[in-house]
């Protein structure tokens, strides 16, 4: 690495660009929405078109999933990155040239005709956008006045939060009605408008740039640690965790690569991640609240739809119909909070989200294998009250007190560290309601024997319907698996209960006032 001082390309006038007004203001705001959703959309909407492309490409479903993980394993190494290169080129250079990047990789994954030119155009597609999300917070908090910044952040904030919600019914609506391309296909159009009027407002607005060296020893070892550790996630299920060798190596390597980027990155001149954000405690604690509740938040929001769909039937649009509820009240509320955030006690409002999604929480573990529609949706829709709630304020305590230059880095840094939260929590309870489903079907099975009044006279009902033998039996394992299934997906649901219950205390940590969202309203 370089010891090279880093040189300022050019500084803006004194005090920034002043914040934009009316018309062009809400262009930006709808382009950089729009773009944003688009790319976390993305996060999800392949997950229900899996069959469908493995089925187009001649592969197993199995290895169809990796159109899903090589996406999330490329904008996982990105996110951490993205401080670095907005400084580097500018944050709205980087932002259109990320947007522009999406785009044209959409299209190439709508087109691919084999499984490796798919995942290749996955990987680059995911690698491009990987800015996205950190630098449309950034440059809708510069372009906004200092006083409407939290109707910025509530409006970033619902797309981040709405967009995995709706990925995969739009996803089930396009492979079932069309075919699987149209799922990078939609992309085009959107993100092509979104940048283009994003660069036309902002081209004149850009930030101040720095030439720093390049970190190569902290880039090797954020590709190898953070590439290591989002493989092992995402196929650690498939290979019975750390039985497997592959699975084990991965996670020594990602151990090993990133205790060294920390110490690296520490003591490194111009670190490619800004780790010293962590030593600010409104940061370390919001980050921390964040990601912790992502995993509650998102452990529900994947097991619920499987348990769905693998348990009781439900097609994959319904399980995302019955799932998507969570969305209305968030819409909603998010203006709301975002307009009062100067005003809210910031802490006490994340206690009542955290207090909404534990009891939501306990309500889900009460589910049975029986329960209607309408039963299963209305806790879901409760549930989006808490949304608005978490989600808007903690940004608002990470960014607090950061200069405005430090925005791009430390939403990129929570940003993955949200992203890496998602992808731990949907290994960790997959596993967890596998394992325990496992443990129930056991515990279960010790009561279907011949002593058994209740198992006799369903027996009875099942010879009259002239159910005899290995027929007979696979129907009662059939119940007790569903059963069974059933009692561990509620103890998933009691264990996300603890957890956001758990997380009160440490959410009190940080210290007000909690300040504007950019710590100043220029750039």
């Amino acid at each position: 690495m370089s010891d090279a001082p880093a040189i300022p390309d050019a500084v803006p006038a004194p005090g920034g660009p002043k914040p934009l007004q009316g018309g062009a203001l809400i262009l930006l705001t709808m382009a950089v929405a729009f773009s944003t959703f688009m790319e976390i959309l993305d996060m999800t909407i392949v997950n229900v078109a899996v069959p469908h492309i493995a089925g187009s490409l001649g592969v197993s479903s199995n290895e169809g999933t990796w159109a899903i993980s090589s996406y999330a394993l490329a904008s996982a190494i990105m996110q951490p990155l993205t401080g670095w290169i907005a400084k580097r080129f500018g944050e709205v250079k980087t932002f259109c040239v990320s947007v522009a990047l999406f785009v044209v990789f959409s299209m190439l994954c709508g087109l691919a005709t084999s499984m490796p030119m798919l995942v290749m155009f996955r990987l680059l597609q995911g690698a491009g956008s990987g800015p996205m999300v950190a630098l449309s917070l950034s440059l809708l908090l510069a372009s906004y006045p200092k006083e409407k910044q939290g109707i910025a952040l509530a409006m970033w904030a619902m797309t981040v939060v709405v967009a995995p919600i709706f990925g995969p019914i739009l996803g089930g609506y396009l492979t079932d009605n069309f075919s699987w391309p149209w799922i990078f296909y939609i992309n085009v159009p959107v993100g092509a408008a979104a940048g283009v009027i994003t660069w036309a407002i902002l081209r004149t607005r850009e930030t101040k740039t720095v030439r720093a060296p390049i970190d190569s020893v902290g880039l090797f070892l954020l590709v190898v640690g953070v590439g290591s550790l989002q493989f092992m996630l995402d196929n650690g299920n498939d290979h019975d965790w750390f039985a497997s060798p592959l699975i084990l190596t991965l996670g020594l390597v990602a151990l090993v690569a990133l205790t060294f980027l920390v110490i690296w990155e520490l003591t490194a001149k111009y670190p490619v991640v800004d780790l010293s954000l962590f030593a600010r405690r409104n940061f370390a604690v919001g980050v921390s609240a964040l990601s912790l509740g992502m995993l509650g938040f998102f452990g529900i929001t994947v097991v619920f739809p499987l348990w769905l769909q693998t348990t009781l039937g439900y097609t994959a649009t319904w399980a995302g119909l019955a799932t998507a509820p969570v969305g209305i009240l968030a819409f909603l509320m998010s203006p709301i909070i975002g307009k009062n955030i100067q005003r809210l006690e910031l802490r006490s409002v994340v206690t009542f989200a955290f207090l909404v999604f534990a009891f939501t929480a306990f309500w889900f573990s009460t589910f049975t294998s029986g329960a209607s529609f309408a039963t299963l949706v209305l806790p879901r829709f409760v549930m989006g009250i808490g949304i608005a709630c978490f989600f808007i304020p903690l940004n608002q305590i990470f960014l607090s007190d950061l200069r405005p230059d430090q925005i791009a880095g430390a939403s990129g840094l929570a940003n993955f560290c949200r992203t890496l939260a998602s992808s731990v929590s949907t290994a960790l309870t997959v596993t967890i309601w596998q394992h325990r489903g496992e443990t129930h079907h056991a515990s279960l099975t010790e009561y279907v024997n011949p002593a058994s009044p209740a198992t006799m006279a369903y027996v009875g009902r099942l010879q009259s319907m002239n159910l005899h033998g290995a027929s007979q039996r696979a129907v009662l394992d059939q119940i007790v698996n569903r059963e069974a299934l059933t009692l561990a997906v509620n103890d998933v649901f009691w264990l996300c209960g603890l957890l956001f219950l758990a997380l009160i205390p440490i959410l009190w940590l940080a210290k007000p006032p909690f300040g504007s969202a950019a710590g100043a309203a220029a750039h």
